[in-house]
């Protein structure tokens, strides 16, 4: 039981343990601004459990005890706070990430970077797509993109704020743009994409508060099987016989020429 004078509401305190945290070093390592952003999200909370939180983290016995400094510090870190989610359990997310991949693999079977996302509504795909660049002629025809589009007209609305995706290769900066545009609750990718990945690797467009972000955000499942996925398409494809120069240029992609390290 988290003890903090003044004490903690039970039922924050209830809402702690189902997060996971049960002591402070639990709560220092979950950071107390993305805890107390989680605990809003349920409601009925005010900033005063914020300060508990943090005097919590501190290793305070009270909220008194927080200089003035440390409390700009920390009223900072929370508006510079990116999105927060509760995520589902990890053989879940697995789940529908083997979906994505699945996408992604016929991509690649096509001549397309290996790309694959889904839409995952109130449990059940409602959308899914591969990359589509070559086949479309279309430096948009991303498969976040694809799928996004095909989400919005089955549930007929183009905010999908109750829809979680999937992608198999971190987004980048076009698909990244459109993930928050639509509203999307939380994004789940695979593998990072550290030339263009626009989640953490050359930037975080989801953690920009300019940018009205919405959109929680976690990568690294099922990493290792998409890397594999692209590693293999690239083998196979400089061991092609040489492609003239007209045909070479078509196949290039605007996500990623070269194979992701």
């Amino acid at each position: 039981m988290l003890d903090i004078f003044p004490p903690l509401p039970k039922q924050v305190q209830t809402d702690l343990a189902h997060f996971g945290i049960r002591n402070a070093q639990d709560l220092r390592h979950a950071d107390p601004c993305r805890v107390f952003l989680l605990l809003k999200q349920n409601g009925g909370i005010t900033k005063r459990v914020f300060w508990q939180l943090v005097a919590l983290a501190q290793g305070l016995e009270h909220t008194a005890q927080l200089s003035d400094s440390a409390r700009t510090l920390w009223e900072q870190r929370l508006r510079d706070c990116p999105p927060v989610a509760l995520f589902p359990p990890p053989n879940e997310m697995e789940k529908w990430m083997r979906v994505a991949l699945l996408e992604a693999k016929r991509a690649g079977e096509a001549g397309e970077i290996p790309v694959g996302a889904v839409v995952v509504h109130k449990g059940n795909i409602i959308a899914g797509a591969g990359n589509a660049c070559i086949a479309r002629n279309s430096v948009g025809a991303h498969a976040e993109i694809l799928a996004l589009e095909k989400a919005g007209k089955m549930l007929h609305n183009y905010r999908l704020n109750d829809c979680d995706v999937y992608v198999s290769l971190e987004p980048c900066c076009m698909c990244a743009s459109a993930l928050i545009q639509a509203r999307v609750r939380r994004v789940i990718y695979a593998a990072p994409e550290p030339k263009t990945g626009a989640a953490g690797s050359i930037t975080n467009l989801f953690a920009l508060k300019t940018l009205n972000a919405h959109t929680a955000v976690l990568g690294g499942i099922m990493a290792e099987q998409s890397q594999e996925l692209m590693r293999s398409f690239f083998r196979q494809r400089r061991q092609r016989p040489c492609a003239p120069e007209t045909e070479e240029a078509q196949t290039s992609s605007p996500e990623t020429d070269k194979e992701p390290t």
